[in-house]
């Protein structure tokens, strides 16, 4: 018996990296999984490799619109929507001399106003639904500094879990937040970058970089019942990096 029998997800950024590998283990436990991502080829490539519980969805999370056509997704192709993980997220590494209003903008949309607009959308058919678990993936820089623009976007999202967590408690549905630390993604190999990463893992007390999978089973926890008195609380995936 899986912990998500019978449940129906959202989970945006699915494409590939952590969002695929939520997906995938999702889908193992038993749910049923509405996967989006801006790139379609590689999302509809996912989801096909996970089956009949697992239909794609191309999304732009920072439109409202696009919200709208995957929440009705996942009602027409599966009846209700009992979770919802808000993945999707960019990240940039530059002076605050050199972020452009545009570079300002792109991340702001996608890190936060996706965040927004998917609580809201998904919150409202979760309320008719009595209830629902809400996990928003933040980042260890939405505890600690770090590059302008991406810890801004970060701190919001966790400011916005407590907030909605108070707000739609009393429809049963809890949110909560994920702060991974660093993560073997396609985020982080991007460019000539792998001695910089080695040498970084040394400053983390576990001694090298997590596996997506390593944080899907902190999102499985918060999505299941597993963690039904949790809610507007921060759990962190770092191997100790912000212990120190």
């Amino acid at each position: 018996m899986g912990k998500l029998d019978g449940k129906v997800a959202i989970i945006t950024g699915a494409s590939q990296g952590m969002g695929a590998s939520h997906a995938e283990l999702f889908v193992d436990e038993g749910a049923k999984v509405v996967l989006t991502d801006i790139n379609a080829e590689k999302g509809q490539e996912t989801a096909a490799k996970l089956g009949d519980n697992a239909v794609f969805v191309k999304q732009d999370v920072a439109s409202e619109e696009d919200w709208k056509t995957v929440v009705d997704t996942a009602i027409d192709k599966f009846g209700k929507i009992d979770i919802l993980v808000n993945n999707a997220g960019i990240t940039f590494s530059k002076s605050m001399f050199d972020v452009s209003v545009d570079d300002y903008m792109k991340i702001f949309k996608i890190n936060q106003l996706s965040v927004f607009l998917g609580m809201k959308a998904v919150g409202a058919k979760m309320k008719d639904n009595g209830g629902g678990s809400i996990v928003n993936v933040s980042s260890i820089n939405g505890l600690v500094g770090g590059a302008l623009g991406y810890t801004d976007t970060k701190f919001a999202v966790r400011g916005m879990t407590k907030a909605a967590a108070l707000e739609l408690s009393h429809y049963g549905i809890r949110v909560n937040s994920v702060h991974p630390g660093v993560i073997s993604t396609p985020m982080i190999h991007q460019g000539d970058n792998e001695e910089v990463i080695k040498q970084f893992a040394k400053a983390i007390p576990l001694q090298r970089v997590a596996e997506p999978e390593e944080v899907s089973k902190m999102v499985l926890y918060l999505a299941s019942d597993d963690s039904s008195y949790s809610t507007g609380s921060e759990f962190v995936v770092d191997g100790g990096l912000t212990a120190q």
